[in-house]
């Protein structure tokens, strides 16, 4: 007989987040650059209150639970607001990526019966179109004040966010519901098709919440600037993370750039901060040219893509910034790994600990993995057996939104289409994505690990690698980059690369460009480049 517990039932909900940050920690600050220009400040208490009148508003506009309310924002606070007052009445958060094609939003937000959009006043552009585009959107709302507010009429009937709360009151009656119910909406990169939607449980949030906390995301003593966006993946959980822990905020809007991010950690002493390498990259140059960090700068977490040696080494070496690596994806809410070195490597040479930051770092507490052969047959975490990337877990995708077909394995686990190894330390390192691992007689090489290798190389700003058809060996490296001053030739970067990798991953070809075409969220389109270069055949 199973003996249960004597715990009270309680429902993991997001709400309860934002209620205790107002509660306990009502004056920790929420700063963000607006998109209107000025530096805007408020606290988690003023944001609860914000939230209630905001639940009023989406009542009286009818939103129900279930229902659908899309936004096209960035890291501001008004986006927070959106966050927990969606979601507090039982309804679905949807955050749209502004960068996509007009045809692609049009589509996500039709796909997902979207009932309101609310958007930044940047992007009225977009907004506008889809009022004539998205048959169930009833009413558009500009996330905005009355100075502000689009005054061109092509959005009918429209809302101006500011003065639609301020008239609502307080003391919004708070409806309890099953943990399970969804509480946010984010659609895959669609890199391979048609984007795909992944709904989030209030449940999965909250678990998820814990673990950024415990996993060195964020933490109650700092001051947070996640600079990955608000619409791609919920920003990594810190807008529900930071409430949890009652730590202060800093929101960039649309300062992206190197020299207004560094302006905005110096000046509300940033001490941990979020984002992708693309935006980093822009930072150091930064850093660089001042001479110095914002001053408070202890940490940098890096996802999306893998980072470099010459990144890690920058911040670590050049600046004293802690350089944590991590990985996940839209499927997994998105946290999977965290980079935190364990103490022998803490006391390893240099070379040794660098090595180690490179790898992606170990699943976290409630994300499970494993690698994989092609016929599904588990294979040894030695670090040099590369298969499959399967995960599973409380916050990890179960079925895509309006779709039959289960993506998991018949038993139960999420095939990310990355490959990599797991060392005995547990560590895993993606070392391609399946579609992308370049096959060259029969063995695999890593177009990630070369990439990678290559922006160390001084005179190579971005570096994309691609297979190309060769006579013998099938495919064969073809390495794409953007110079950084004079051009290098494929010897310079070959001789530079064969005291870092296998001498048969060296690329057999170079090309040198002015760009890298690079997607709505921060990745290097590879399907372009494959187009652009296919008609190189080698050997």
């Amino acid at each position: 007989m199973v003996l249960a517990g004597q715990m009270m039932d309680r429902p993991l909900l997001v709400l309860p987040l934002l209620q205790y940050a107002a509660a306990h920690h009502g004056d920790s600050a929420v700063v963000t650059r607006s998109v209107e220009g000025p530096v805007h400040r408020t606290t988690y208490g003023e944001t609860y209150e914000r939230v209630q009148r905001l639940a009023h508003a989406l009542t009286r506009l009818g939103i129900k639970p279930g229902d659908r309310v899309a936004t096209l924002a960035l890291n501001t606070w008004r986006h927070l607001d959106l966050y927990f007052a969606i979601a507090g009445i039982g309804a679905v958060c949807h955050t749209v990526n502004p960068r996509l094609p007009a045809d692609q939003l049009a589509y996500l937000l039709s796909h997902a019966e979207d009932r309101l959009l609310f958007f930044d006043i940047c992007f009225a552009d977009q907004a506008a179109a889809l009022v004539a585009g998205v048959p169930t959107l009833e009413r558009v709302i500009a996330l905005t004040d009355a100075a502000h507010a689009p005054t061109d009429g092509r959005f009918g009937n429209l809302l101006v966010y500011d003065t639609m709360i301020a008239r609502e009151g307080l003391d919004f009656p708070w409806p309890e519901f099953d943990e399970n119910t969804a509480a946010s909406l984010c659609y895959t990169s669609g890199t391979t098709g048609l984007p795909k939607g992944v709904l989030y449980s209030h449940r999965a949030l909250v678990l998820h919440s814990f673990a950024v906390a415990a996993n060195g995301l964020a933490s109650a003593d700092d001051i947070l600037m996640p600079v990955v966006p608000m619409f791609h993946v919920n920003a990594w959980g810190i807008p529900y993370t930071a409430p949890l822990l009652g730590a202060p905020l800093v929101f960039g809007g649309p300062a992206f750039d190197g020299p207004r991010l560094f302006d905005l950690m110096e000046t509300e002493g940033v001490t941990c901060t979020q984002g992708v390498p693309t935006l980093w990259q822009g930072l150091i140059v930064e850093m660089r040219a001042r001479g110095h960090k914002p001053k408070d700068l202890r940490r940098v977490v890096v996802g999306g893509a893998a980072v470099s040696e010459s990144m890690v080494r920058a911040f670590e070496d050049e600046f004293g910034v802690e350089v944590f690596h991590a990985w996940g994806m839209t499927e997994t809410t998105p946290l999977g790994v965290i980079n935190r070195p364990k103490a022998k490597f803490k006391t390893a040479p240099r070379d040794r600990q660098v090595r180690q930051k490179l790898k992606q770092g170990i699943g976290v507490f409630g994300a499970d993995l494993r690698i994989v052969d092609g016929e599904g047959r588990a294979m040894p975490h030695d670090g040099t057996a590369q298969g499959h990337i399967q995960i599973r877990g409380p916050w990890i995708i179960k079925s895509y939104f309006k779709e039959d077909h289960s993506p998991l394995t018949a038993d139960g686990w999420f095939d990310t289409g990355d490959i990599g190894t797991l060392d005995p330390d547990g560590y895993m390192e993606i070392t391609d994505r399946a579609k992308d691992v370049i096959k060259s007689g029969g063995e695999w090489i890593s177009s990630s690990m070369l990439e990678n290798a290559a922006l160390g190389h001084p005179q190579v700003a971005q570096a994309a690698v691609i297979g190309v058809p060769h006579a013998r060996w099938l495919e064969r490296p073809l390495l794409i980059c953007v110079p950084r001053g004079e051009p290098p030739t494929l010897e310079e970067i070959n001789a530079y690369l064969a005291t870092r990798l296998p001498k048969w991953w060296l690329p057999d070809a170079l090309e040198c460009v002015e760009s890298l075409p690079i997607g709505p969220t921060g990745k290097i389109l590879k399907t372009k480049l494959r187009e652009r270069f296919k008609a190189i055949r080698l050997g």
